[in-house]
């Protein structure tokens, strides 16, 4: 297939964005089709370790939380653990499924208006054989531990310090954890994280150290700027042409939009119309009446056009998506988290029903890991490595994804410079992944929250500084740690200030909306049963 590819003109995949320059023409367009159809013909050596439906992640999962959601009420609605977004017939489920053990609705049929789709099989990568499959040795992680589960590391400055090993078991506030005054520091923590990011994304990881340390803003402890930036510098590493006006230091006057806050300010509206019992196609509803077409990209995207030419969730993630184990559907959780407290189990079912509108296998598990994480924080867990190890619960232990965030926090609990953690990162995932993969920014993610220990700027200063998706790492990290302050004034001033309690966005009835106001509206639904 890879020389039929380059046989007929077409050329590599592009390094720093998701389409190339030229636009291909007619005949590439059809050859690439073509293609992906022939690629998803092929079995996945990790469709085992990999599914995708939440009955077969749960049984994966020998640590996973509790119970599934219960079943909505409304009895057309589907349960959790059917199928996603379709209706269930007969007893609620069907016992038809792919060569990767996912449902269909009829022999061999996927719902594609007018033609066949052709069986998906999950994204292939490295085989997880020998070493890879080694049985978890911390209940929680998967992770050595020795003596009582402190391993001795020094910060990046050198002096020693210790960190805390994850626990089994998440440790509760005595007070009630989820207020309003919590959810606003998590809305706040993910804006500016996202902020912090956006002028570097797309650029390599030596760019982004050399115009830091150009101002004195190495490792990250404020805005990127460009005052004082020498010009050669700048014309080797230009910033993001789009964010540089909205998100430099001298430039922030508020937060802009960015697809990293408008998807929460979706799954908010989702909630609100249609409550916990919302089913994958209630999402596709309100995609194509609220979400502009613009504002949606990689695996988005391709889901978007899917449901126009009449292609049925959980399809539109598996049909001629080559992104759906890309990142979108872990920037997608973080209202999924916040709205069940305590209830990891939950919060990783509700996000799954979002994430198969546009992902499989790795990429839904993002966007369960990071739920499940933000869940026990939301309910009173005080220490971040407790909510890593609850996300690593509902995640399969032998996928290429709970491999990706061990790997992080093993790397910045042994290594005391967070350069050379990402150093080591960017060795193992660089020339094999895409910059907007899960996979890199897993580890990555994983890797900034532990080394930074809970404290927010180092949180979201570390989880940018490591490039790839430099906003959604950072508006992850910065919505965990945020949470974990547990208010606003927690927060130094210097990162929220600038904010000015607004942001502007394309979702209806919220351009313009204060943090504060969020945080009620979120603090509403966390309530609703």
């Amino acid at each position: 297939m890879e020389e039929r590819w380059y046989a007929a003109g077409g050329s590599p995949a592009p390094d720093r964005a998701g389409a190339s320059e030229p636009p291909a023409p007619p005949r590439l367009r059809a050859l690439a089709g073509q293609l992906l159809d022939e690629l998803a013909l092929l079995e996945s050596p990790l469709a085992a370790d990999e599914p995708t439906e939440l009955a077969d992640i749960m049984a994966a999962c020998p640590h996973w939380p509790g119970p599934p959601e219960a079943p909505p009420a409304d009895g057309n609605r589907t349960h959790v653990t059917g199928q996603a977004g379709l209706p269930a017939t007969g007893r609620d489920r069907t016992s038809l499924t792919d060569q990767n053990g996912l449902p269909v609705t009829s022999p061999g049929r996927a719902p594609v208006a007018g033609q066949d789709a052709p069986p998906v099989a999950d994204r292939g990568g490295l085989p997880a054989t020998g070493q890879d499959r080694t049985p978890l040795t911390d209940q929680a992680l998967g992770l050595p531990v020795t003596g009582q589960g402190r391993t001795p590391v020094t910060d990046q400055n050198g002096p020693p310090v210790t960190r805390p090993g994850p626990t089994p078991t998440a440790r509760r506030d005595p007070t009630p954890a989820i207020t309003p005054a919590r959810l606003h520091a998590a809305w706040l923590g993910r804006a500016a994280g996202c902020l912090l990011g956006k002028p570097v994304e797309k650029l390599p990881l030596h760019g982004i150290r050399a115009l830091a340390r150009a101002t004195g803003n190495w490792p990250l402890t404020t805005w990127f700027t460009g005052r004082g930036v020498p010009p050669e510098l700048l014309a080797a590493h230009p910033w993001n042409r789009r964010s540089a006006p909205t998100s430099l230091a001298e430039n922030i006057d508020g937060m802009p939009e960015d697809d990293d806050l408008n998807y929460p300010l979706l799954t908010l509206l989702l909630l609100q119309r249609h409550g916990r019992s919302f089913t994958t196609a209630d999402l596709a509803r309100l995609w194509l009446d609220e979400l502009p077409a613009g504002r949606t990209f990689t695996a988005e995207r391709i889901a978007y056009g899917n449901l126009l030419a009449g292609v049925e969730p959980p399809w539109t993630a598996r049909y001629r998506n080559p992104f759906r184990e890309w990142i979108g559907a872990q920037i997608r959780a973080d209202v999924h988290g916040w709205t069940h407290p305590g209830d990891p189990a939950g919060a990783a079912a509700q996000a799954h029903r979002d994430a198969v509108l546009t992902h499989t296998a790795n990429g839904v598990y993002g966007a369960m890991f990071t739920a499940a994480a933000l869940a026990v924080a939301a309910g009173g867990e005080s220490d971040v490595h407790g909510c890593l190890a609850a996300g690593l619960r509902v995640v399969p232990p032998h996928s290429r994804y709970a491999r990706a965030v061990r790997l992080g926090i093993e790397t910045a609990r042994t290594e005391g410079d967070f350069d050379t953690v990402v150093d080591r990162l960017h060795a193992a995932y660089a020339d094999t992944h895409h910059w907007v993969h899960v996979l890199p920014n897993a580890a990555l993610l994983a890797a900034a929250l532990t080394h930074a220990d809970g404290d927010f700027t180092r949180s979201i200063g570390l989880a940018v500084s490591g490039g790839w998706d430099t906003d959604s790492n950072g508006a992850t990290a910065g919505s965990l740690a945020g949470l974990l302050a547990g208010a606003p004034d927690a927060l130094p001033d210097h990162w929220t200030a600038p904010l000015k309690n607004r942001l502007v966005t394309s979702v209806p009835g919220y351009d313009r909306t204060g943090f504060d106001t969020l945080a009620a509206l979120t603090h509403q639904e966390a309530l609703r049963p």
